[in-house]
């Protein structure tokens, strides 16, 4: 499954989007990126980003925070930028270090800015089908599979993983989709023989090859949405591939996907608080 060419497709249809908000309003979309502290995954991460924004015609402004910074300052500066009229959508780069209280400082982040869909409200209104902002990995997991015209209705969906921004509202769109949904994770016995009931298996553990080929029902679509030291997946690749119809690379996949979403519901953001929602942009 080719995350990257859909993700330049999803990018080109936003940075079409983001231009014709720009010609209506003369605002540009804005997307503000904090990050705390230099770890490298996450500064890399970020210029990756940065450099998708432009290519999307989208205002990138990014805030660097020392390591140091606390949980209340960091919060203070996401309310601030909740509060910003110039800013649309707000993006706090996690892990923001062991000694921040995440969950408080993803609630400091207006549900109207919360792009990435990490807030509380965020995952309520996604569960209960109201409008509002998908987690964006789970969004491009969701965008992946209607590209390849997955059925999901009645299928039995494995998620391994459990996380509030990965797993859990994975599972929860995928139950939405009419799929039959079990939840797997790091006290799940024996876990092998549930994955191979699965028609579909979104692996989000954040463990390096914790699936092989052994572990795929033949036919079945595996989402790979981990990403290890190495450029490695939490599933074997190359026995897995032998097995399933559909897979998704590490990286390639998901990944890209992930950025795609960001940027598309940065300007959905755009959109809503500048007025221009509902309005024909084609």
């Amino acid at each position: 499954m080719d995350g990257t060419g859909l993700a330049r497709r999803v990018v080109e249809e936003t940075a079409h989007r983001a231009a014709e908000i720009t010609r209506r309003t003369g605002v540009r979309p804005c997307l503000a990126t904090v990050l705390v502290g230099e770890d490298p995954a996450s500064v890399t991460y970020v210029r990756m980003k940065r450099a998708r924004c432009a290519k999307a015609g989208i205002e990138s402004r990014q805030i660097s925070l020392p390591a140091t910074t606390t949980t209340a300052e960091l919060t203070e500066t996401l309310r601030s930028l909740s509060l910003d009229a110039g800013v649309h959508g707000i993006l706090l780069q996690h892990p923001a270090g062991p000694h921040i209280d995440e969950r408080a400082a993803f609630e400091a982040i207006a549900p109207e800015k919360d792009v990435d869909g990490v807030t509380i409200s965020s995952f309520g209104a996604m569960s209960f089908g109201l409008p509002g902002f998908t987690s964006c990995t789970p969004g491009g997991i969701m965008r992946l599979l209607d590209e390849y015209d997955v059925e999901l209705a009645g299928r039995h969906a494995v998620v391994v993983g459990r996380s509030a921004i990965l797993g859990k509202p994975a599972g929860m769109l995928l139950l939405a989709r009419d799929a039959t949904v079990t939840y797997c994770h790091s006290r799940t016995r024996d876990l092998s023989a549930i994955v191979r009931e699965a028609d579909v298996v979104v692996a989000a553990v954040g463990r390096p090859r914790l699936i092989n080929g052994e572990d795929i029902k033949p036919g079945a679509v595996v989402i790979d949405a981990g990403y290890n030291p190495g450029n490695v997946g939490d599933v074997d690749f190359d026995t897995a591939r032998t097995r399933a119809r559909l897979i998704t690379p590490v990286p390639g996949g998901v990944g890209p996907m992930t950025i795609a979403v960001l940027l598309a519901q940065t300007v959905d953001a755009a959109s809503r608080q500048l007025g221009t929602a509902g309005e024909n942009t084609g």
